[in-house]
């Protein structure tokens, strides 16, 4: 027996029975001001009852516009990167925007404008570039783009006039870390740091030199390990920074990973946590008030940057006019057991 075809409502059906144009149901649909408050509510209402539901596809045509943005991203494995693309994709479908993902094979891809034609032949009509800024090669990317580029905005890189852009402060958050462990009393405070090719591991690093530099703190190179972003290289970084500085009494892990990291050795060779050892980190994962001691950690709003991105995105494309060509999130301390 054949399955009962279920019929789709369509846009004449609402303005059949709120007995108004299909003009008119349009114009509620795409929020125009044209339109009293009575029948906006008619004709919502009779929406909401019916179930009726836009067609993506009927728009672009009539409107000559893909509704589509594409985003460039890399390291998906990453934590950080996921959570930036969570954002971009939360914000997409709050606009009502398709989006378009490419990911490139590798951080260092040595040609972009193969990645940006592909994403104009899919009339995408606007890019968020949200791989991390690694070896610098954001600056090799904007050197590269195409004049027939749509509207770009760039995430969590190297400051450039020339383009819209949207930072976390890296610097701030690290250096509000350490400054905290200073205000407690720890001044031997070591660093594992990320991988320096990684912006955002400088900026971090940066930020824990200045705030020891400020009380007359040297940062030597004994004082710090460089890790991988992972908790097994957050964990062999810090057995590494003990041997050269056992004087130690607190240490920033650059993000709650490593800092996992640093927990799990402390635990296993009779560390005390925070009693002879303080341990803040980078990013307040949700997991992170669930380590065992619960994790003092900088807060990231990764997916706040990815919202804003596609916020910026979008008021380019319609043309609005930009205040600020660069906008820095800031970061929040967030105190719990694994710190005085």
């Amino acid at each position: 027996m054949a399955k009962q075809r279920i019929q789709k409502v369509t846009i004449k059906d609402i303005a059949r029975i709120c007995n108004v144009s299909t003009q008119t149901i349009s114009r509620v649909i795409n929020k125009r001001p044209d339109v009293s408050p009575e029948t906006r509510e008619l004709v919502e209402n009779a929406i909401a009852e019916m179930g009726y539901r836009p067609s993506a596809l009927a728009r672009s045509l009539v409107q000559q516009r893909s509704y589509t943005l594409g985003v460039i991203i890399a390291g998906l494995r990453y934590v950080g990167v996921s959570q930036t693309l969570n954002g971009i994709n939360e914000a997409c479908e709050e606009a009502s925007y398709s989006l378009l993902v490419k990911e490139l094979p590798r951080f260092n891809t040595p040609n972009i404008v193969p990645v940006i034609e592909t994403l104009i032949a899919s009339h995408v009509e606007g890019i968020v570039y949200a791989a991390p800024d690694v070896n610098e090669n954001v600056k090799v990317v904007q050197s590269q783009l195409p004049s027939f580029c749509p509207p770009i905005v760039f995430l969590k890189s190297q400051p450039n006039p020339n383009y819209a852009s949207v930072c976390v402060d890296n610097y701030g958050g690290a250096r509000k870390a350490v400054e905290y462990l200073l205000s407690v009393g720890r001044r031997h405070i070591g660093l594992i740091t990320g991988p320096l090719d990684w912006l955002e591991a400088r900026q971090r690093r940066q930020g824990w030199e200045d705030a020891l530099a400020n009380v007359g703190v040297d940062a030597g190179a004994k004082k710090w390990s460089q890790g991988n972003w992972s908790s097994a290289s957050g964990e062999a970084a810090f057995a590494e920074l003990i041997q050269k500085y056992p004087q130690m009494n607190a240490v920033f892990a650059s993000n709650d990973q490593m800092a996992l990291g640093v927990l799990h050795y402390c635990h296993a060779n009779g560390i005390r946590v925070p009693e002879d050892l303080a341990v803040v980190g980078f990013d307040d994962l949700t997991e992170s008030a669930y380590f065992s001691p619960s994790l003092t950690t900088v807060t990231h709003p990764l997916r706040e940057a990815g919202i804003l991105a596609v916020k910026t995105l979008l008021a380019q494309i319609e043309g609005q006019e930009q205040t600020e060509r660069v906008v820095t999130l800031q970061t929040q301390l967030v105190l719990r057991n694994s710190t005085p």
